[in-house]
Formats: C-alpha cells, structure tokens, sequence
C-alpha cells in the first residue's frame, strides 16, 4: 500500500440508477457540500504555535485531492472534503488562516522538511516509516469496510459463494477478498465471487441494480459512498467490523512546537463536538477517535 490505504473515488454513477427519471453526466450535484464550524481561538493552544507561523497569520498546508470524501476538488475548482473542514477548523482553534496548496502525495512530506509547508493532510497513512521523516498529529482510523443494500444480513467473514465488487488492483482486490475466498475453499465451501472493476463508482452502481451482493473499499469511501447514494434516495448500509484499521495523521517537522498546538487543537475539536460534527456531515464516523496524539503508528 502506498500512504494512502487506497486512492480512488467513490462517485455514484447517476446513468442506469436513475435511467427512469433521466440521465446525467454531472455527477457534482450529488457531492457532499462544505461545512463551516465557528471556532473560537484558544490561546493558551495557540501560544504553541512556532512564532514565525503566528507571526504570519498563515498556515501553509499541502493536499493532494481527488480522494473523496477527504479532499477533492467542487464544481468551482476549490479543494473541500472532510479533511480539508477538519484543517479548517484546527486552524481556527490556532488563530490562524489556512492556506491549503494542490501537490503531487510524495513531494508533501519533502516539502514540509524544506520548510515550503507548515504542515500537510492527505489522508496519510502513520507509519514508523514515516515517522522517521516528519512527526504525526492523529486524527482518524481508516481501514476496509463492506457496504451492503439496506435490509441484506451479508457478514463479510462469512461470505463464501456471494459476488463481492472491488475496484481493481486495491488492497481489496489483490489481497483481502482472495484470503477470504481461499479460507472458504479450504472450509469445503463455494469460493467469494469477485468482482472487478475499473472505478469505485463501477461497483457501488453494480450493487445499487443488485448484480453483487456487496462492495469492499476503503472506510471512508464506503461511508460516503452510502451518505452519498442516500441522497437519490437509493439506501446502502456499512456492514461488519472495519479491518486492518491504521491511524491517518498530520504531518509537520519533526520536533516543533506545532506538534503539541495541532494535536491539542485536535483534541480540543473532538472534546467539544465540533471533530463529530464534521465527520457525521461527511459521513465518516465510522473512524473517528477519541484521543489526538503525535506519532500513533501501530506498524
């Protein structure tokens, strides 16, 4: 896997779902739209804040999008998701304003060594690896999560014989649905049909017009993908536990200040609802946790 746990979309295809009430191309409509929270400043949180970057009002943050439901880009061209309001809201808690940079994944971390980005969020995997690199702020578990229609009793432990959707060449398709299927062929039973598909959109259709039984993806994805559908009034549900969870985080210089002032800024959103607030309206929940901390990787 690479930082990411996977990078793809999880856009609804609107043609063939709604082929009864006409067909569009403009699938934008059914986005998730910003959300703002007003977030006082905290000073003693933000006296931790290095001086330069108080000093300049500024916070410099690179992202990568598209990676919906965290950071992708609105009709308008301007980058919105779960993580970038998240940022936001740090941000004010800090007394500072963010100013959020399009960057290539791999040149994030480069560049907050050299010092062009205070901080970066991408949806990055914590990993000692990294770790090594930059420090982490966390603020998420992400991990791969089954979604089902309303109403089906699918267990994705138990899921021998079922047509089961992945997106081609993830972490779902090359590792995690051949395990299970090899552990139902070892158990004397019909082996888990899998489902390919070139997009993630590919797959939520296919299990809106009932051709699999259930899709895998990454948690946040599938969180979305089922607020999202919910809006043209077509009902998916998360089903099962999330597997292989792994915490997201912020990465920042290695041993600055802003480690403690992000990580208390975090902690601060989530004591007083504001983090749960912006995770319900992205319908990522799911993976919300209850205490930030600077370099969580489990591995």
């Amino acid at each position: 896997m690479r930082g990411r746990l996977r990078r793809f979309s999880a856009l609804v295809a609107v043609c063939g779902v709604l082929a009864a009430a006409g067909c569009t191309n403009d699938e934008s409509e059914l986005d998730v739209q910003s959300i703002t929270v007003h977030v006082e400043k905290q000073p003693a949180i933000a006296a931790l804040v290095p001086p330069k970057i108080a000093d300049s009002g500024v916070l410099r943050v690179g992202t990568n999008p598209p990676y919906q439901p965290n950071e992708f880009k609105d009709p308008t061209g301007k980058i919105v998701g779960f993580d970038i309001d998240l940022m936001e809201a740090i941000a004010a808690v800090l007394g500072l304003t963010p100013r959020f940079y399009e960057s290539a994944f791999d040149k994030i971390i480069p560049a907050i060594q050299a010092g062009t980005y205070d901080v970066g969020i991408s949806s990055f995997t914590d990993t000692t690896e990294r770790e090594e690199q930059v420090d982490f702020v966390t603020y998420y578990r992400a991990g791969i999560q089954w979604v089902q229609r309303a109403g089906d009793t699918i267990d994705p432990d138990n899921a021998c014989g079922l047509r089961v959707g992945v997106q081609s060449t993830t972490v779902e398709d090359t590792d995690e649905i051949p395990a299970k299927s090899a552990a139902c062929v070892a158990a004397g039973k019909a082996p888990i049909s899998k489902q390919k598909f070139d997009d993630q959109d590919q797959a939520v259709t296919a299990l809106l017009l009932g051709k699999i039984d259930a899709f895998s993806a990454d948690s946040p994805v599938s969180a979305y993908a089922v607020k999202k559908t919910a809006k043209i009034g077509e009902h998916l549900e998360l089903v099962g536990p999330i597997y292989d969870s792994a915490p997201y985080g912020i990465p920042l210089p290695k041993g600055s200040s802003m480690g403690p002032a992000m990580a208390q800024a975090m902690q601060f959103l989530i004591d007083n609802g504001y983090y749960q607030t912006i995770a319900v309206h992205w319908g990522v929940e799911a993976g919300m946790i209850e205490f930030s901390q600077i370099n969580g990787a489990t591995e």
